[in-house]
């Protein structure tokens, strides 16, 4: 499914890291100065001109720490997650999960046509991974592609992140970005509109997003998983964006292994064995290759939306027609 793209624009090409010049406070909005020593607003009439901005592993922590669920505190030690994260992909429980939920060749596929979107507009790219702490499943060609620059960001520090920010309040300038991939951190935030607004705004003009976000899947991120969507929620949440492309990136078999594996945790596994006791029944994946695209979408594990960003909203009552089309 998909609606008419915008009118192709040319445009130069923009420096490298020139987004570095862009960043600015979450706050107020104003410039930063010494970006990776001592970051502090510009600004003498803000908090953060004389509380100025932690730095965790080399990387600005750019949160406005009033407004986020995430406290100060965190980044004066290790990178700042909130709990252990398995961010090289290498351990047992990670090659477990791996192989009995399998890989997502939905997000590989839209990867690459969300950079031939991106290097219509213009050749270089820059692309922002909000959620960039690890590589999301399938993105690996964002990654490896050198005619694009990916600028990492996470609610903590790994090799893969530039900066540190909070998703409500990304701390860079209107228009900074070609691109914005956010996979699997929708379901994370606590509002997800105003994160999909925050998106709008930082996205240059005809910028393409690409999401993609949990349907029917348990609680994975313990105090820090607030919300799921159907295939209409989510297009309703970038309502703001013309649809390039959306559907399924799992069906019903993934969303069946994902309650098996919380159906022994009820009845008192740990996370080790619930692994062990869903790993027989790896197979149910294989049924999400059929069907049809509305039914699959229905009981879908998560869906994916593609968009340009877009200067009018849809109305209201087209969402009922949306659903329809997707027989």
């Amino acid at each position: 499914m998909s609606e008419t793209a915008g009118t192709l624009i040319e445009r130069a090409t923009p420096s490298s890291e020139d987004w570095k010049f862009r960043m600015r406070c979450p706050r107020c909005g104003s410039s930063i100065s010494d970006i990776h020593t001592k970051p502090s607003c510009v600004n003498y009439s803000c908090d953060y001109s004389s509380a100025g901005f932690p730095v965790v592993d080399g990387q600005p922590v750019l949160i406005d720490f009033e407004s986020s669920v995430f406290d100060r505190r965190l980044y004066h030690r290790d990178n700042g997650s909130v709990m252990p994260r398995d961010v090289a992909g290498q351990s047992i429980g990670t090659r477990l999960h791996r192989f009995t939920f399998g890989e997502n060749p939905v997000a590989a596929k839209n990867c690459e046509k969300f950079l031939d979107l991106l290097k219509q507009e213009t050749a270089r790219p820059v692309v922002l991974v909000v959620g960039g702490g690890t590589v999301g499943s399938g993105a690996d060609c964002l990654y490896d592609d050198p005619d694009v620059e990916v600028v990492g960001t996470d609610v903590f520090s790994t090799d893969n992140t530039a900066l540190v920010a909070d998703a409500h309040r990304l701390p860079f300038e209107d228009a900074t970005f070609d691109g914005v991939w956010i996979q699997a951190v929708l379901e994370h935030v606590l509002e997800p509109a105003t994160v999909a607004a925050e998106i709008h705004r930082v996205l240059r003009q005809n910028g393409i997003v690409y999401a993609e976000t949990p349907f029917m899947q348990q609680v994975h991120e313990r105090a820090y998983d607030f919300s799921r969507f159907t295939q209409s929620g989510h297009r309703w949440l970038f309502k703001k964006f013309t649809e390039i492309d959306a559907g399924a990136v799992s069906g019903a078999g993934i969303g069946l292994l994902w309650s098996i594996r919380y159906f022994s945790r009820t009845l008192g596994a740990g996370d080790k064995f619930s692994r062990l006791f869903t790993l027989p029944f790896f197979w149910l994946r294989y049924f999400d290759r059929l069907g049809r695209s509305r039914a699959r979408a229905d009981a879908a594990s998560g869906v994916y939306f593609m968009g340009r960003r877009a200067e009018r909203a849809i109305k209201q009552r087209e969402m009922p027609r949306y659903y329809n089309a997707q027989a």
